[in-house]
């Protein structure tokens, strides 16, 4: 049997794609997800390579509105901790939703219907952007999904105005994310991969090429919104596979272009390397096809130039990091070696304040753990670009990190 060709996980991993495809529940979370290492190989050199067209100023021209990142806290984040989150390794329910509740109080200043108004409204179409990967070990907790859930229920949003997605269906349904544990709530992923392909058992294409030559997950993706790159996709079948398309062009879902008014980002509390894999890569690299192409030349600018789009610049209203457990190696894919229990959610209205707040934390989690870190400026570059973009703010004396112990 011909094996795949595509390959975007670092061997340095020792981890094969097929092995990693069969010894885990996170089908091909390696192949998409990515990781920083190659870049990293390119900024040491002495001269790093240029970096590709894309098409942010365009983007970045497009008038903002009153809801356009970084929000109504600019640089504020909250973060609460309650050693009781976690007994036995189980999220507790009731203690997780009074975290939320806290959280929200602290960041807002105001009660948790008073939260809900200034942010979003009953009529709301709520998209809630989860992070499967690692199900089970890693992955955002049901239990933080259900207080959201029962937050934005409270104030009068109907079940069916809810969506919880992510890029890849299965990942949802690996992680619990399913019709029968959350009726009446909408579930999508933005795209299907054919998993025996991209294990590379099965050279049957029918299932994920249509009779045109067309993935079938195409038309989920909206050919009006792309971020451009002047970078090129392999043209292999088992890249297409994971891919949805090769070429130039990364399209954006149509949920987030035609469909959802509001957006709540809800990733974990995880490393990628020396960088990390929380609130802006969540959906830097959760909202668009044919990401693969632009791992090793963009790797984390994807993570701001992304979010520059209207469709999550000014939908983004609430970012929920769910810390209960947290990873400080072996990131972006799930390793228990490296997991542990932290009891920790962080709340902030700005995505590059948070992933700030956190890359520091990360820093001093993996030094107390004798891992040798990388400080180089480019782990939090991107950051900082971000604020020179206007979504977010990020200088050490302008951001307000307020923590709170349960």
């Amino acid at each position: 049997m011909a094996k795949p060709q595509y390959q975007s996980m670092n061997t340095r991993l020792h981890v094969g794609r097929r092995d990693f495809l069969k010894t885990t529940s996170i089908v091909g979370a390696g192949l998409v997800l990515g990781t920083p290492t190659l870049m990293a190989q390119d900024a040491a050199q002495k001269s790093a390579p240029e970096k590709p067209r894309t098409n942010i100023d365009e983007i970045a021209a497009i008038p903002r509105t009153e809801t356009s990142l970084p929000g109504p806290f600019p640089g504020k984040v909250v973060q609460i901790t309650d050693e009781k989150a976690m007994v036995d390794d189980k999220p507790q329910a009731e203690v997780v939703s009074r975290m939320f509740e806290a959280g929200l109080n602290r960041l807002t200043g105001k009660t948790a219907t008073e939260s809900f108004d200034m942010l979003l409204s009953k009529d709301d179409v709520i998209g809630i952007k989860v992070n499967p990967v690692g199900a089970g070990l890693i992955s955002t907790r049901l239990e933080l999904v259900d207080a959201i859930i029962a937050w934005l229920e409270a104030n009068g949003v109907v079940r069916g105005n809810i969506i919880i997605w992510d890029r890849f269906d299965s990942m949802l349904t690996d992680a619990g994310f399913t019709a029968d544990r959350y009726p009446g709530i909408g579930l999508e992923g933005l795209q299907t991969m054919d998993e025996s392909a991209a294990a590379g058992e099965s050279e049957d294409d029918s299932r994920w090429l249509d009779a045109d030559g067309n993935h079938v997950s195409a038309g989920l993706f909206d050919p009006e919104v792309s971020y451009w790159a002047d970078v090129e996709a392999p043209k292999d079948k088992p890249y297409l596979n994971q891919h949805v398309f090769n070429g130039k062009d990364s399209y954006f879902g149509k949920l987030l272009t035609q469909k959802l008014t509001k957006i709540i980002n809800v990733p974990v509390f995880k490393n990628t390397g020396n960088g990390i894999s929380i609130a802006t890569k969540n959906l830097g690299y959760g909202a668009i096809c044919n990401t693969g192409r632009l791992h090793r030349p963009l790797f984390f600018d994807v993570c701001t130039e992304v979010l520059a789009f209207p469709c999550i610049r000014d939908k983004l209203v609430l970012n929920v990091v769910d810390g209960l457990r947290g990873q400080y190696d072996g990131g972006p894919m799930p390793s228990a070696e490296f997991t542990y229990t932290y009891n920790t959610l962080f709340f902030a209205t700005d995505p590059f304040a948070l992933d700030m707040v956190c890359h520091d934390l990360m820093v001093e989690k993996r030094k107390s753990m004798g891992i040798k870190v990388n400080e180089h400026p480019m782990f939090t570059e991107y950051l900082k670009y971000g604020q020179k973009l206007g979504l977010g703010v990020v200088g050490k004396d302008e951001i307000q990190h307020v923590q709170v112990q349960g």
